[in-house]
């Protein structure tokens, strides 16, 4: 089976990437090694992959429709995962043009590249932000959607995109990913930032004074999942949460990680 994965060099791309190799996928990679946080961490997390007979990597920006259409152009692949796009809510506050870039406009060059393909199957990334503030947990895939930045409306304008995907063959699936964390996690989320401070003997500005939940997924359960969604046999467009349904307090998580 021929896998690509966009976005290979970041954290759910890369642990997805090296779990299908060692079970002896053929494994094509694409990242653009975007400077959103430390390239140098992303180009370790691509070293390692390289390591694997059976992985083929390209450096490849999605928003760049004629590179990546030349990529494309006489490859096949039986599953795709995409996961290359622009992460953090907070940085979207600051620089939401990229969001539409990267994720919106990049989605839409990725689908019509494959469109004619006849790829199996298509998984790419949403998020947990499109549910806005709800507060009734745990959160269910039919709830209304409330998305409060453009890094969560780029993510339902990804899932509208998908459910008019015209070629009937391909199962195309959303995920919505809730707090990923775990090895090799990205150095801007909650965990990372919070145990960094720490060593560093540094104050940590907890958001919300640590007022609220949060649903915490550790990386090798999305993993298993993901690979278990390979298998899956239904052939329309299906979102799914990517959680472990067990909110946490996160003034609770900060006292357990200090201990």
């Amino acid at each position: 089976m021929k896998i690509l994965i966009t976005g290979s060099a970041g954290f759910i791309g890369f642990n997805l990437a090296e779990a299908l190799l060692k079970k002896k996928y053929l494994v094509y990679g694409i990242d653009n090694f975007d400077n959103y946080y430390s390239k140098k961490f992303k180009l370790q997390r691509n070293r390692v992959l390289k390591k694997y007979k059976n992985f083929s990597f390209n450096k490849i920006d999605i928003t760049k429709k004629k590179e990546l259409k030349k990529y494309l152009i006489n490859k096949s692949f039986d599953v795709v995962f995409h996961f290359a796009a622009q992460a953090g809510v907070r940085y979207s506050l600051k620089n939401p043009d990229k969001y539409k870039k990267v994720n919106i406009q990049g989605f839409k060059n990725l689908l019509e590249n494959l469109k004619n393909k006849n790829i199996k199957k298509i998984y790419y990334a949403s998020s947990s932000s499109v549910y806005g503030d709800h507060k009734k947990f745990p959160l269910k895939e039919n709830l209304i959607l409330k998305p409060k930045n453009i890094y969560a409306i780029s993510k339902v304008k990804n899932e509208k995109l998908a459910s008019k995907y015209p070629n009937k063959k391909t199962f195309i699936c959303g995920l919505r990913f809730f707090t990923v964390y775990g090895e090799w996690g990205r150095p801007d989320m909650f965990i990372f930032k919070l145990l960094s401070s720490y060593k560093k003997n540094k104050n940590f500005l907890l958001n919300n004074s640590g007022n609220h939940y949060r649903d915490f997924t550790y990386i090798n359960d999305v993993v298993k999942i993901l690979i278990g969604l390979i298998y899956k046999k239904k052939f329309k467009h299906n979102v799914y949460n990517i959680c472990s349904s067990k909110p946490i307090y996160i003034k609770k998580a900060v006292n357990e990680l200090l201990k």
